[in-house]
């Protein structure tokens, strides 16, 4: 039985994962190990950690209950992860997927889990050198957490949009504001939680799956959002690691905002009717971003994302009062509004140089030096 550890509501937690970088051509080097290294030499309690290619470092922050907070620790971890950096000549950068790295020439880390997924899943976990941003939500008990889970479904093609930041992947521009998540749609367990109605009834899938030698915890599915039990969380698992060190506190707050009107309007319709549109709408934001449309199964109608992204932003002024987040609120709807893209940033920074390493250099620049709120430019 899976045993959900409960949590306080509505308190937050991220995990970003980044880019180790050359300084010659900006491609991406096997130098998790070095900068970890050179981290640890000072005392500094953040967590820092290797990820499943040596490409790749990943941060989480502590338990929050502000964004404030949250982005303040998270500009502490950058100055510390900055200055090892530098020491080392090496760049750190955001973005859901390196433009030009090539997946054959990743190695797995030397991890006991990584290296289980690299011999189950062959070529696919090199492949899996993508970077994302993951949102943990705090749920009293896992009948919330269910639920949550599946409320925030209906607003997941909403966090692709705000944080796409992989337009090229293997040297080719995609056509996609997000090609990130095409490396995650391999797995076999990716994609959404079943229809379940309470913990109970997901212990009961749970169980069933891990019976039939599946699964064995549940790291091992791949999910858009998923219950994490021994946290006391729910999981938004969908977001690009994005360019900037303030978007990741944004997209936080919206989660925490949406969560609450979910709490506090005790949302309970859960049923299979809800994700007919699920994939398709999924599509939508990742190829399309802003111009993409999304289709209502239960009222039967089409909208354009940035209208339904308005509509709610509206919605969700009486919690934004509530938690004080008036400003996040605003700064999100003006994100809208402009139809605010890294992905359109980084293919501008190409049209421009004709140069793959010099949009990884201009978004390295951008997410180790920034201030929060500059904006891409």
């Amino acid at each position: 039985m899976l045993e959900f550890h409960a949590s306080q509501p509505l308190t937050l937690g991220v995990e970003l994962e980044l880019m180790i970088l050359n300084r010659r051509d900006y491609n991406l080097t096997r130098g998790s190990d070095d900068l970890l290294r050179q981290v640890n030499r000072q005392q500094h309690g953040f967590d820092i950690k290797p990820e499943i290619t040596q490409g790749m470092i990943e941060i989480g922050t502590a338990i929050h209950s502000d964004v404030a907070e949250m982005q303040a620790e998270l500009l502490a971890i950058r100055a510390l992860l900055v200055a090892s950096a530098q020491k080392l000549n090496l760049g750190l950068a955001g973005g859901g997927s390196h433009p030009f790295q090539h997946w054959e020439d990743q190695r797995i880390y030397p991890k006991e889990r990584y290296q289980l997924v690299s011999e189950l899943y062959g070529y696919l976990a090199k492949q899996f050198t993508v970077y994302g941003q993951h949102i943990h939500i705090g749920c009293p008990d896992g009948d919330v957490a269910v639920r949550l889970t599946h409320y925030l479904a209906r607003y997941i093609p909403h966090f692709i949009v705000l944080s796409a930041s992989s337009p090229f992947y293997q040297g080719v521009d995609t056509s996609f504001q997000t090609s990130r998540l095409t490396s995650v749609n391999a797995f076999p367990l990716s994609g959404c939680i079943p229809v379940v109605n309470d913990w109970e009834a997901f212990n009961a899938y749970f169980q069933r799956m891990a019976a039939l030698g599946i699964v064995a915890s549940m790291k091992d599915f791949y999910w858009d959002i998923r219950p994490k039990p021994e946290y006391g969380t729910v999981e938004i698992r969908i977001c690009d690691t994005p360019l900037a060190i303030d978007t990741p506190v944004l997209l936080a707050a919206y989660a925490q905002m949406l969560a609450r009107r979910c709490f506090e309007e005790n949302w309970n319709n859960i049923r299979a009717e809800n994700y007919l549109t699920y994939s398709y709408n999924r599509f939508q934001a990742c190829r399309f971003g802003f111009e993409g449309v999304l289709v209502d199964p239960v009222a039967q109608r089409q909208l354009g994302v940035q209208e339904d992204m308005l509509a709610t932003l509206a919605s969700l002024e009486p919690h934004a009062e509530a938690l004080g987040y008036q400003a996040q609120l605003a700064a999100l709807r003006q994100r809208v509004l402009k139809r605010a893209s890294d992905s359109d940033w980084l293919r501008q920074i190409f049209d421009r140089s004709g140069s793959l390493s010099e949009v990884v250099r201009r978004q390295s620049e951008y997410w180790m030096y920034a201030e929060p709120g500059a904006g891409v430019n």
